[in-house]
């Protein structure tokens, strides 16, 4: 007897109204940390709503369709869809399905994919905050989001009067040799100091292993940022690789929230979701200031180091031989902030980090991120974020 007709004698026998549990197919490779986190939100959201049965298979990026999904007999599909297999086998299921990949190989499908501009707008911020004036992007020409990461970061870049040197595409895509030896020539022909874009982290990676392999001195001469926050692969690479934090948790529980609309019967509210990133987290990848005011670099790192500790701008100026005034003059030039703006810029990343990692109350918070007052803390916070501590830590979560 299949289930279906085994719960309907049960509600026939006991008078009971049950409902039925969805039935939903993920085709979400398992093989990288981004993917993992898109199954972690679709928890989420079933975890606060009604439960579902879930049929998922191990498979890599790019991977055919697993077989059953032709014959299956389901309710709705969350799919990265990054073939036009995979596009055909969801498709040709006639099931309500969402789509959470940026190939857009079914232009028809309701779609919840992370920001990419944003992504590469705060790539490009980490990166001019450090001073550096030569840039650069490595991507992955297979995929449409590292297109359109690279598209982003040459845009944002541009409003600051400045170019990127892209990689070229290896000339035998797919052979690590060939690839490998195309990223080392690249690297070593772009001018110094340069910081490199890599459109996720397995690029990162890659460009510190060609780093290594040419002596190139990481981050003085080259410093890279990737996209992930991998927390293993980047603690593992060396140096440990600086990330952007995309919010693929919250990707993958809006995309469930929009399946279980569409399996009621509920037309799509909207065909393209754009996730924001958290943030970045900095590594040693990125450790450097690509600026020649030694006064500067020396206040900066001074800043960085102990603006959690109840200090201002006259502690600033005891290890900085100038006066508060060339010193902010210098600094509005290379940086376009003062002093003060950035000890408030890096209290309040901290204050982000411990909101979304840690459970500590806003009274301890204050008092690891260098603000005298909780409620001095709150007023900052929402004037420069826009939201208060309690509600970034409930979004964050979410």
């Amino acid at each position: 007897m299949s289930p279906r007709k085994s719960d309907s004698l049960l509600r026939q026998s006991t008078g009971l109204r049950m409902r039925s549990r969805r039935r939903v197919a993920l085709v979400i490779e398992t093989s990288n940390a981004y993917a993992r986190n898109l199954l972690l939100g679709v928890v989420g959201y079933i975890r606060e709503h009604a439960p579902w049965s879930f049929y998922l298979v191990e498979q890599g990026r790019g991977d055919d369709p697993p077989a059953w999904l032709a014959r299956w007999e389901g309710d709705g599909i969350i799919a990265r869809i990054e073939s036009p297999r995979i596009a055909e086998a969801v498709v040709s299921s006639g099931l309500p399905a969402v789509d959470v990949s940026a190939g857009r190989y079914v232009p028809s499908l309701p779609w919840v994919e992370t920001d990419d501009e944003a992504i590469a707008d705060l790539a490009a911020d980490h990166l001019l905050e450090r001073g550096f004036k030569h840039l650069a992007f490595c991507g992955d020409a297979r995929f449409a989001w590292s297109r359109q990461r690279g598209d982003a970061f040459a845009q944002r870049l541009a409003k600051s009067g400045l170019s990127v040197h892209t990689a070229p595409p290896a000339s035998a895509p797919g052979e690590p040799a060939s690839e490998t030896a195309s990223l080392q020539h690249w690297l070593r022909l772009l001018p110094k100091p340069v910081g490199v874009f890599a459109c996720y982290d397995i690029r990162g990676q890659q460009v510190l292993d060609a780093c290594r392999h040419l002596r190139l001195a990481v981050p003085e001469e080259v410093a890279v940022v990737g996209v992930d926050n991998d927390e293993l692969l980047c603690e593992l690479a060396y140096p440990p690789l600086s990330s952007v934090i995309p919010d693929a948790r919250r990707a993958g529980y809006e995309a469930a929230a929009l399946l279980d609309r569409m399996m009621r019967g509920d037309a799509p509210s909207k065909f393209e979701t754009r996730v924001p990133p958290l943030g970045l987290h900095a590594r040693q990848s990125t450790d450097v200031l690509a600026i020649e005011d030694p006064h500067v670099v020396q206040a900066l790192r001074f800043i960085r180091e102990h603006a959690c500790d109840p200090i201002d701008v006259a502690d600033v100026l005891r290890v900085v031989p100038v006066s508060r005034r060339i010193l902010e003059k210098r600094f509005l030039k290379l940086l376009n902030r003062t002093p003060h703006a950035e000890i408030l810029s890096v209290r309040l990343n901290r204050v982000r980090q411990l909101l979304s990692d840690t459970t500590l109350s806003l009274e301890e918070i204050a008092v690891r991120s260098g603000f005298e007052h909780p409620e001095y803390l709150s007023v900052v916070f929402k004037r420069e974020l826009g939201l208060s501590p309690r509600d970034y830590r409930r979004k964050s979560r979410r």
